[in-house]
C-alpha cells in the first residue's frame, strides 16, 4: 500500500479555517492514485482531522489547491 505525504504549500484562511504552510499528514492508500483526488479526498480529510483537529470538508475545493502530494513509498 503506497504512502503519501500531503503538505500545505502556502498559508491560507477560508471560512475561518486557517491552514499554515508546512502542515503535513502521511496517508496510506489502498490504490496507487493521488489521495487528494480519489474519493473526494476522504483519507486526507480524516488525517487532518485526526492530527490537527481541522475539518477540511467546508473548504475542500480551495484547500486542495494549496496541497502538495509526494509519494514516499
Amino acid at each position: 500500500m503506497p504512502l503519501y505525504r500531503v503538505t500545505i504549500k502556502r498559508s491560507m484562511t477560508t471560512n475561518g479555517i486557517r491552514l499554515e504552510q508546512g502542515m503535513n499528514v502521511d496517508v496510506t492508500t489502498p490504490t496507487t492514485t493521488n489521495p487528494v483526488s480519489v474519493n473526494g479526498g476522504v483519507l486526507v480529510k480524516e488525517a487532518f482531522a485526526r492530527i490537527y483537529g481541522i475539518d477540511l470538508s467546508p473548504i475542500w475545493l480551495s484547500a486542495k489547491t494549496a496541497m502538495e502530494v509526494v509519494k514516499i513509498n
